[in-house]
Parts: C-alpha cells; sequence; structure tokens
C-alpha cells in the first residue's frame, strides 16, 4: 500500500520535518532558485551528449574521446567516453605538480593513538609534490621488482592510513587494477574477494590500531591466501612495528625494504589508459549470493567525480576536505582519494574510531585543521548526539562551510543537530544520494551550481544530465507525493563499466539491476515532491509488511528518534501469526533518560499518535548501542536474526560484537519474562 500525500507540506509532516526546517530561502543570495535549476537541468537531458561532453571537457585528456557514450558488448554496459585516453594518477597529482599547486598540502594524516594530554601523537603531512614522489617509487617497486603490468590484478587489505591512497594511484599510474578491501574483513571474506579478482599480490599492514588495540591484518591476510594459488606474495607495510610479526621470505616482503634502493626522484611515466578500461573493482554485498564485484572505468568514473566536487562540494583551492568514511567502501575512493585530489583539494585522513580516546576526536580534528567541508554519514551523527553537546561545544567548529552527509536517509533531528550545533545556523547541510554501483553522487543539493535552493531532510534533485524517476511496480511513474522505487532512465558516467558490469558475472548483473523495470533499479523507496526534490525513504527490502500495509523501517526510525527521550533507533520485523509481521525496536536513550518500563510505553504511543497504530512497535529494547559495522551502517539483519531464531552470519564488519551479545539478552530477557514466546 503506498502513501498518498496531496501536497508537498503533507510530504514533509509524514517524514516528520518540522515546518520551520523546509527552509526554501536563498541561503544569503547564494541560490538563484528552483524553476531556474529545473530548466538547467531540462537542458541538461535535453542535449544529454552535448551536456556530458562539455563536462568532460573539465579534465585533461591524453587523447580526446570519439564518442561520449555508446553500448558495449554487453546490455546495459556502456562505454562512456569511448576513445578516450587518461590517467587517474596523473589528473590527481602530475597536473597539480606542474602548477601553483605543487607544494600546496594534499593530505593531512592523523594516527588514532593519542599522547598523555589527548593531543595526536602521529599526524603526517603530504604536499602535493611530496605525494607525487611517493607515489612513482611505489609505481616503480610494482613495476620493476614485482613485475606488474597494465591488466594485472592486485589486492590492497589496507586499514585508513597514507599508503592506502598510494598504493590506489600507484595502481592507477601503471593501469594495474586494484581491488580494496575493508579492513575489518575476516579472512573468509579477504580470500573470496582476492579469489574473485584472481589477484597476484595482496598488499596489507603488519596491523593497525583501532579503539587503542591492534587489529593484525597480516594474520587475516596469511590465513586468506591459504585459499587463493593466484597470489605471489603478501606485501607488508609496517604500521605498528611489531617484532612480534613472524616473515616467510617466500611468501612476505616489507614495501619499506624494497624502496630502499629506489631513487628518491624515480618517475614512472603514467599509462596512457583508455576511458573505457578498468580502474578498480569494489565488492557490495547483496542480500543473498556471493559479493558482488562491481567494475568502475577510468574515464566516466573521473568525469563523474570531477563534476560532483564541484557541483555538490562547491570546492574552492582554500578548501579542508574531511569525509569520514572508510576507504573500504565506494564513499572513500571516490570523495578521499580520486575526487579530492582531482580537484587539488587538501584533504584530511583520520585513521581510528569516532570517539575514541574521547567522544570529541572528530570535533577536535575540525578545530585542529580548520575543516571546511564536511562529509559523514546520519548513523554516525545519531551517536554522537547520545553523548550530549558538551563535547561539541568546547570546540571552535567556525571554519565549516558547508555540510553533507550519505549512506542513508537523514532524521529530523540528526539534521537539526548537524545544522544547528555543528555548522552554526550558518551553513547548509544536505543528503546526498549514491551508491557502490553509481560511483558518485547522482541526486543531491548542489550549491556549486548555485540553482538549487536547500530544502532540509530532502536528498535533493537529480544532478544535471542524470534521469531519475519514481515507478509503481508496473515501472509506471507515480504522482509527486506517492512513495514508489527509484530508478535511474538512463546511463551516467561513473556507472558500472566496461566490459561486464559486473566483474566477470554479466548476467547477474543484469538480473540485479535491470531485470525489473527494464532501467537501473536502485533498490530504493523514495517519494518526489512538487518541486521535483527526491526524497530517498530507504531500502525497499527495508519494510515491513503488517496486515497488507507496507512500513518503511526508516519511517519508524525517524519517528522514534523524533522523541526527546530517544538517541538512535533501529527497527525490525518478526513473524507474526495475525498480520503476518510486527515492528520490533531498539533504542539507545540518551545519557540523562531513565531506563524504565514506562520509557516503552511512551515511545509506543508516540509511534502511535505520529503514524498510526499499525506501525506501533510489539515491543521496544533498551540498550547502550546497536549492532553497526566500522561505516556506521546498522546491521538489522543481525537483530532480525536474533529475534527470530536464525543464525546471525558473519558479524566481521561489525564495530563493536558486545553490541550483539547485548541485543541478545534483551530480547532473551523480555521471552523469560512473559513465559517463552512474543506475544
Amino acid at each position: 500500500m503506498r502513501t498518498s500525500m496531496s501536497s508537498s507540506e503533507s510530504l514533509r509532516e509524514a517524514l516528520n520535518f518540522d515546518e520551520h526546517l523546509i527552509l526554501e530561502n536563498n541561503w544569503k543570495g547564494r541560490f538563484v532558485g528552483i524553476s531556474d535549476y529545473q530548466f538547467f537541468h531540462r537542458q541538461s537531458l535535453e542535449n544529454f551528449e552535448q551536456f556530458w561532453a562539455g563536462v568532460a571537457e573539465e579534465i585533461e585528456w591524453f587523447k580526446k574521446f570519439e564518442k561520449v557514450v555508446i553500448p558495449g558488448e554487453h546490455p546495459n554496459v556502456y562505454k562512456w567516453f569511448a576513445g578516450g585516453r587518461l590517467n587517474l594518477s596523473y589528473l590527481c597529482l602530475d597536473r597539480h605538480v606542474k602548477s601553483w599547486r605543487k607544494n600546496k598540502l594534499a593530505l593531512i594524516w592523523e594516527g588514532e593513538p593519542v599522547k598523555e594530554d589527548g593531543e595526536p601523537l602521529e599526524i603526517r603531512k603530504f604536499t602535493y609534490f611530496e605525494l607525487w614522489r611517493y607515489v612513482n617509487r611505489v609505481a616503480y617497486v610494482m613495476k620493476e621488482k614485482l613485475h606488474l603490468k597494465r591488466g594485472d590484478r592486485v589486492a590492497f587489505y589496507m586499514p585508513m592510513i597514507p599508503e592506502l591512497m598510494i598504493l590506489m594511484l600507484a595502481a592507477a599510474r601503471l593501469g594495474v587494477i586494484f581491488s580494496q578491501v575493508f579492513s575489518g574483513f575476516s579472512a573468509e571474506a579477504l580470500a573470496s574477494r582476492i579469489s574473485d579478482i584472481g589477484a597476484r599480490y595482496i598488499f596489507t599492514t603488519d596491523g593497525y590500531y583501532r579503539r587503542g588495540k591492534i587489529v593484525r591484518t597480516k594474520e587475516i591476510a596469511d590465513k586468506a591466501v591459504e585459499e587463493c594459488p593466484t597470489v605471489e606474495k603478501i606485501i607488508l607495510i609496517r604500521r605498528v612495528g611489531s617484532t612480534e610479526t613472524p616473515i616467510d621470505e617466500a611468501k612476505h616482503a616489507y614495501l619499506e625494504e624494497l624502496l630502499k634502493d629506489v631513487n628518491p626522484n624515480a618517475y614512472v611515466q603514467p599509462e596512457e589508459m583508455e576511458s573505457t578500461d578498468i580502474l578498480y573493482v569494489l565488492y557490495t554485498s547483496g542480500t543473498t549470493g556471493k559479493p558482488k564485484g562491481i567494475i568502475h572505468d577510468t574515464g566516466g568514473y573521473a568525469v563523474l567525480l570531477n563534476a560532483t566536487m564541484k557541483w555538490v562540494f562547491d570546492i574552492r583551492d582554500e578548501d579542508i576536505f574531511w569525509c569520514t568514511a572508510d576507504i573500504g567502501w565506494v564513499t572513500g575512493h571516490s570523495y578521499i582519494v580520486f575526487g579530492p585530489l582531482m580537484v587539488g583539494t587538501t584533504v584530511v585522513m583520520y585513521e581510528g574510531a569516532p570517539d575514541f580516546p574521547a567522544p570529541d576526536r572528530w570535533w577536535s580534528i575540525i578545530e585542529r585543521y580548520g575543516v571546511t567541508i564536511f562529509y559523514t554519514s546520519p548513523t554516525a551523527v545519531r551517536a554522537f548526539m547520545r553523548l550530549g553537546t558538551e563535547h561539541v561545544t568546547k570546540h571552535d567548529l567556525s571554519t565549516l562551510r558547508l555540510i553533507h552527509s550519505v549512506g542513508e536517509p537523514i532524521n529530523p533531528a540528526a539534521w537539526r543537530w548537524l545544522f544547528e550545533l555543528i555548522g552554526g545556523g550558518r551553513c547548509p547541510v544536505g543528503s546526498t544520494w549514491w551508491m557502490t554501483e553509481t560511483g558518485g553522487i547522482l541526486i543531491s543539493h548542489a550549491p556549486g551550481l548555485k540553482l538549487v535552493p536547500l530544502k532540509a531532510g530532502t536528498n535533493g534533485p537529480p544532478l544535471p544530465g542524470i534521469e531519475a524517476d519514481v515507478v509503481d511496480e508496473n515501472g509506471v511513474s507515480v504522482p509527486n507525493g506517492v512513495k514508489g522505487y527509484l530508478i535511474i532512465k538512463r546511463p551516467w558516467p561513473g556507472m558500472p563499466g566496461p566490459p561486464t558490469g559486473m566483474y566477470g558475472d554479466p548476467e547477474r548483473y543484469n538480473s540485479v539491476y535491470f531485470s525489473r523495470f527494464g532501467y537501473f533499479f536502485t533498490g530504493d523507496y523514495a517519494i518526489r515532491d512538487n518541486d521535483g526534490y527526491i526524497w530517498v525513504l530507504g531500502r525497499s527490502d527495508e519494510v515491513l509488511k503488517v496486515a497488507g500495509h507496507r512500513i518503511g523501517t526508516y519511517e519508524l526510525e525517524s519517528t522514534l528518534v523524533s522523541h526527546p527521550y530517544v538517541a538512535e533507533a533501529a527497527v525490525c520485523g518478526v513473524p507474526d501469526d495475525v498480520k503476518g509481521e510486527v515492528p520490533i525496536a531498539y533504542v539507545v536513550l540518551k545519557a540523562d533518560v531513565p531506563k524504565t518500563s514506562r520509557v516503552q510505553e511512551e515511545l509506543r504511543k508516540w509511534v502511535r499518535e505520529r503514524i498510526g497504530a499499525i506501525a506501533e512497535p510489539k515491543s521496544i529494547f533498551v540498550v547502550s548501542r546497536l549492532p553497526k559495522t566500522r561505516s556506521g551502517k546498522i546491521m538489522r539483519r543481525i537483530m532480525r536474526a536474533l529475534a527470530t531464531g536464525k543464525p546471525i552470519g558473519d558479524i566481521t564488519t561489525l564495530e563493536d560484537e558486545a553490541a550483539v551479545e547485548e541485543v541478545k539478552m534483551a530480547y532473551e530477557a523480555l521471552l523469560k519474562e512473559i513465559g517463552g514466546k512474543l506475544e
């Protein structure tokens, strides 16, 4: 059952955004108006190839492309800027080294360990020239000592240290296809990805720091390669410097040792890559089956990132840009490494946990380096909200001028917290939409275009050249204010690339993304309002069907978090003999709220009054933390599995496994209290 609304006002009310937060103002005259943007957007679609050709002219090509976009050899796989040649390492480094940016800071890195006074123990800084020199030396090792060549594959199992960025840029320089595997994955998960891509080498560390402890990545990599016959050797980067790390010279080599006799001024000519050549493969988990190896090409990906850095982040030469994601995920690939460096900005990179050793770690980083653009996730924001405001207000965040979120829909309380507390009421706060498969942002407010008024809570309109639609089960566009499925109707630069979209599996690529509607299906529910703004409501597989009524987990969670007692909430469904499925909720309360049974009853009443009795959670569990990945994504499948007595599966990506045990204990305590069955 879809929810119909007669106006954008009722839409806002349904999504729990207070009217005063929907600020269709001009932000001190910076924005022209939505009608101007709508005209501009229509023009970009009516002159589709001409538009993207113009955008592509903004980057430097070794050889100009002959065609903007043509079909590939497999259905729904397209070749962008065919005939063109370029190199991402060159675009990120060489062209800046040739300019006044040569001695500009490219990277500021901060390690997790701190001194006794709480100040960071390790800070490393690289100018564009210093980064370029380091990348050339590593590329020399790859080429001359490891004999890697264009088209070879390698795997990176790396934490958030500068060498990960350097390895990615060195591989791109040589045309070596790489796959970065999140450093929190298990040996089994790592092995499956290495085997799928057929990597010749794995690059990893002796370990890294997380919440004051050492994670032994080498040991995990050693175990993984036992199942990976294509791997010739593990290349290690010293991070923790442990003397306990055993080395087998037949299986291991230290990058530091390989670099010892390399000329400090070594130079490796960047390969002239075809625009359609593979840059990297990134694996993203599905609900079933093995991980999906999404291919990203060179030219289309570069064009989209260069454009979105300007359109969405309004990038300026003086900016200090901090994306808080892990490079193990696509957000880090696109908006820590390639996007920011292409436009010559200064990037901040942090190794560790957001609240270690104290809850003000992130805010101290913003103050310490004068961050101007802050890109983070709503889940991370909600985690900080429950800790109180004093950890924020003791830091000067006045350098911030733009804030965006990514990863999931942003709830009203989190938006308000970012806008009022972090941004001081002066910074636009947007909610970007994209995914691993899109390569870069497709739907967003666009401060850099100065044509899109801020509307709090929305993701914004589709960016220029992007044709998005909201459709029903039959693929027919739904009216404004009606919930449907979000699709992308035209190819875009940065989409899964040739030759097969999904590494070695074109049939799965088409069945997952194109079989349902004939267009790219994002898997998300969304609503389009009367101004053409998109409100993404969450995954279409994260919905409950209660007595025939569909209720999105995001809608329920947003309502719970809007209560003054609640800092975080996660909702999942459990089977019910009468209704088919009923919601249960796990909530994290703010620090000063008493944990009594009256809290649960008040929250049930809150949901009942704001959504309806059909949405009232059958049970509400109060916990101190929710099971989340290190990137901040709530793992609802774990809570659902615990509540239904099913195996919880792989939990290697969890930030804190103790959260699972707490959820389990809360559920078991309730069952014991009511006699062993959730009625």
